[in-house]
């Protein structure tokens, strides 16, 4: 009951003083929020110290792991960089080649679909939308007879407007008839900025693609080089054709 009746009272909001003109030029007063990440920091910087005193207390020196063995000392301080150059056998290193290659080749394979929907929507920008307006009427007489000029109140030129459409008396009142001019600018600037980003968006998905397939086609020769068989780099003269990467050539072997 008491914490109820404690929320209940309105208490005075106490505020921060901001920092006095007279001691700008001592920097920044600072806030408790300042205070608080600086605790925040002291705090964490003490306990890591005091962990570390405490690892060091209770050392052995006796203690021994098959790990140092491989680690090593420069100018009496630990290098924690250990060169694992052979961690992973060469099988292992050609099955994360064919991986990381099937990766790539189904992201390029994504792009290429997501490159032929764009190409395919890009010829229905601008293209007026084939809206339909239906208006019932009681019978075929009355179709038949159907006026949309006389039923909508508009020229037959302004028909197929879906916005905008202007009444016969505002066309004829000078000062209530639309502007249609500034709309058409809008409209025109509308389309050529939506194109435009359509064909910014097209350009990157291909620059993309054809990256990945770069990426793709070097891992494939990696895993190639890193297989069975004598192979030599063919030289830039030896090459024949437009060619941007290393080509490699195998001796040919007779199978068993």
């Amino acid at each position: 009951m008491s914490s109820t009746l404690r929320n209940a009272v309105k208490r005075k909001t106490h505020k921060e003083r901001a920092q006095p003109a007279a001691r700008r030029q001592y920097g920044l007063l600072e806030k408790k929020k300042d205070y608080l990440l600086r605790a925040k920091d002291y705090h964490k910087k003490e306990k890591t110290i005091q962990t570390l005193k405490r690892k060091a207390e209770e050392r052995n020196p006796d203690e021994f792991y098959f790990a140092m063995e491989k680690q090593r000392t420069r100018d009496g301080i630990h290098d924690g960089r250990l060169t694992e150059a052979n961690k992973y056998s060469p099988d292992e290193l050609r099955l994360m080649k064919t991986q990381d290659a099937g990766y790539l080749g189904m992201k390029a394979q994504t792009e290429a679909k997501k490159i032929e929907r764009l190409k395919a929507s890009l010829h229905y920008i601008g293209v007026p939308a084939q809206n339909k307006h239906i208006v019932f009427v009681d019978s075929d007489r009355e179709a038949r007879k159907f006026n949309p000029e006389k039923h909508f109140d508009t020229p037959a030129e302004l028909l197929t407007r879906s916005f905008n459409r202007p009444r016969t008396a505002q066309l004829d009142d000078p000062e209530a008839a639309p502007s249609t001019s500034g709309a058409g600018s809008r409209e025109a600037g509308n389309l050529e900025k939506r194109r435009g980003a359509a064909y910014r968006d097209l350009l990157q998905r291909t620059q993309r693609q054809q990256k990945l397939q770069r990426l793709a086609g070097k891992m494939v020769m990696d895993k190639q080089v890193m297989g069975k068989g004598r192979k030599r780099k063919l030289k830039p003269s030896e090459v024949e054709g437009d060619v941007s990467g290393p080509v490699f050539k195998w001796r040919r072997e007779r199978k068993k």
